[in-house]
Order: C-alpha cells, then sequence, then structure tokens
C-alpha cells in the first residue's frame, strides 16, 4: 500500500496509521492542510474492503475537510479520521480510550467529531482522553441538528438559482438516506410545503418518513432516478457515478453526502445535462461550522467573537450563492469553482488537486 500512489494523495501534510492489539484497533488519520488552522474532521468507523480503501477515504474526505472548513470562513484545516472494522462488532470502551489517546499523542494538529459508526456517546468516551474532540454532549451537541440546518440554507440558494424563488411549497425533491441528517432534512422540507421521495437501507426509517411526512417510498437503487425537482443525497457518498448521473431526473443535485460524485466525469455528466449541482462539501459544513463558531466563548485568532451560530449557518446560503454567479459567469461548474475558490483559501494551486 503506497499512499504516495493514491489517486487520493494531494500534497497532505501528515498521514497516521495506528494500531492497538489489545482492543484490535486499527486507525488512520489524515492531515490535509493546516494554512489557516489545527485540522478538524470527524472520524469514521466502518468496514472496508482493504485497507488500501481505508487510507483512501481518509485521504478524500480530509482534503474535503480543508475544502469545507475554508468555504466556511473557519480558521481551522481539513482533516479526517477512520477506524477500520465493524462498529457492532468492534467497538468498546476501552478501544475508544486507545484511539482517543492516539488523537492525543498528535498534540493539537487535529481535532475530531463524529461521522458514521461513531455518534455522540462514543465522542464523549473519547473525551474523557483528550480534549481535542468536538460534539460532545456538554459542548456544543448533536452536530447533525446543525448539519441539517445548514443544508437547508444551501437548499434555498439553489431552489433561488434554478428555480427562481425562496420557498418550497410545492418542489418535490427525493431524499436519499433517512439518519439524523437526512431526516432532519426531510421534516424541515415537509414543515415548508415540499413533496416527498424518500429512501433508506432501514425499512423502518422509510416507514417513518411515509407516516410523518407523507411521502412517497422507492427503493434504495431507484431514487436516484426517481421524478424530482431536487435530487438530494444525504447517505454515503459515489452516489453519482458517470451511469448513475446519466439516470437523475431532477432539475438539481444537493444534499449532505460527503464526496456524492465518484468521479469528475460524473459532475461533467450532470452539468452537460443542465442538471445544477450543489457542492457537497458547502452544502454540508453546518456540522463543522457548529463545532468550531457555537461553543460557549469561543473566538477567532484576532479576538474576535464568532456572530451567532445562525448567521453562521445562513453563510452556506451566501457562499453557494456566489459560486452559482461565479461558474455561470466563467462557464465553469459549480464544484470547479468551488474547488478553485477552495485552493485560493488554504494557499494552493487548484492545477494540482484532484476533484473532491
Amino acid at each position: 500500500m503506497q499512499i504516495w500512489d493514491s489517486p487520493e494523495f494531494d500534497a497532505h501534510e501528515q498521514v497516521c496509521l495506528f494500531a492497538d492489539e489489545d482492543t484490535g484497533l486499527k486507525a488512520i488519520v489524515a492531515v490535509h492542510s493546516t494554512h489557516l488552522g489545527p485540522a478538524a474532521g470527524g472520524t469514521r468507523f466502518k468496514t472496508y474492503a482493504s485497507d488500501a480503501d481505508a487510507v483512501d477515504d481518509a485521504l478524500r474526505l480530509s482534503r474535503a475537510m480543508s475544502y469545507k472548513s475554508a468555504l466556511a470562513g473557519l480558521p481551522v484545516g481539513g482533516g479526517k479520521a477512520v477506524i477500520v472494522g465493524d462498529p457492532a462488532r468492534l467497538k468498546s470502551r476501552d478501544l475508544l480510550h486507545a484511539y482517543g489517546a492516539f488523537i492525543d499523542r498528535l498534540g493539537g494538529i487535529f481535532s475530531t467529531g463524529e461521522d458514521v459508526g461513531m455518534g455522540m456517546a462514543d465522542i464523549d468516551i473519547v473525551s474523557e482522553v483528550t480534549r481535542h474532540v468536538g460534539g460532545t454532549s456538554t459542548g456544543t451537541g448533536d452536530p447533525s441538528i446543525a448539519t441539517a440546518v445548514g443544508v437547508i440554507h444551501g437548499l434555498r440558494a439553489v431552489a433561488a438559482h434554478r428555480f427562481g424563488r425562496d420557498d418550497f411549497a410545492g418542489l418535490r425533491f427525493a431524499v436519499q438516506g433517512l439518519g439524523a441528517v437526512g431526516m432532519g432534512v426531510a421534516e424541515r422540507l415537509h414543515a415548508e410545503g415540499a413533496e416527498l421521495v424518500v429512501s433508506d437501507v432501514r425499512p423502518e426509517a422509510v416507514e417513518a418518513a411515509v407516516a410523518r411526512f407523507g411521502a412517497e417510498a422507492v427503493p434504495t437503487g431507484e431514487i436516484h432516478s426517481a421524478p424530482a425537482d431536487i435530487f438530494c443525497p444525504c447517505a454515503l457518498g459515489g452516489v453519482l457515478t458517470v451511469e448513475t448521473a446519466s439516470e437523475v431526473r431532477a432539475a438539481a443535485v444537493a444534499g449532505a453526502a460527503n464526496n456524492q460524485l465518484a468521479s469528475a466525469e460524473a459532475g461533467e455528466r450532470l452539468a452537460a445535462r443542465k442538471i445544477l449541482f450543489a457542492p457537497d462539501y458547502v452544502m454540508n459544513a453546518g456540522g463543522i461550522i457548529s463545532g468550531i463558531t457555537g461553543g460557549e466563548g469561543r473566538t477567532r485568532r484576532d479576538g474576535r467573537a464568532f456572530p451567532p451560530l445562525d448567521e453562521s449557518l445562513a453563510v452556506i446560503r451566501q457562499r453557494l450563492s456566489d459560486i452559482f454567479a461565479r461558474a455561470g459567469a466563467e462557464g465553469r461548474t459549480p464544484e470547479l469553482v468551488a474547488q478553485h475558490l477552495a485552493c485560493e483559501l488554504i494557499g494552493r494551486s487548484p492545477n494540482v488537486t484532484s476533484a473532491a
């Protein structure tokens, strides 16, 4: 496994591999950039087909975190961690303590929080051995709430740009994934009069959405091609391949999932079909915004206070509006504009950065 040969390696500043034989812990921390401040990013706990796939995921996600934090105007860099294995089988207090000890050993260059397979209760346990965590039950709280609110701000930018309107009444959204964020997005869309089509690998989540929101249920393999105004991916990444991008029937794609585009070619296929794509690392920045700005008494490097959380989350809408306008003016895709703008903010040349 050669990290430098990975297509996801992008001049990452640091990549650390951790193991603890007693607990079965195998973890990877990737720090992409600390240009704007110490790296921040969640910890993902899941099974991978290979260790190389796990490294690639950490590299790819950490780069997206650099972009996300920069475009959200946050004074932090980008990093990501993955714990390799089945959390249902491996997760234990001792493993989480061992993981926290490794994070602490990094000395503050990287701080982490929850992600797939890691909830607030798990981060609380990690926080028992390191202070380099966010999103604990005694801190800023559940980041999924802020993420869902941020996605709604982003969807307003999409609705304004694509449909010339500021509300969701009567618009049809295909929501893929009904976890904490996806269900939160669906709930807020329903409250504003949107029509919902939903899917999830968990039948009970789909049943809840049908009962609560009057949503239409479709199979997970068909949600991307469901007739809708906006396709809203809120599950895992890679949903948009060249093939599935060719099957999307919505006028726009905008959701909370990380790394929605499986390849740059998939984004180009959407653009060729005149389907607006909202870069995911702008759409889903609410969690990191909450974690960085929401803590009591937190200030910027220059001592200025952060604005209230509601105002900080509203930046997502303005940033997306600016990206859409610049993309139209320059004849480029929104994801390419976002990538170049993020690279400018973290002091990198966009010419050497692969697509996020």
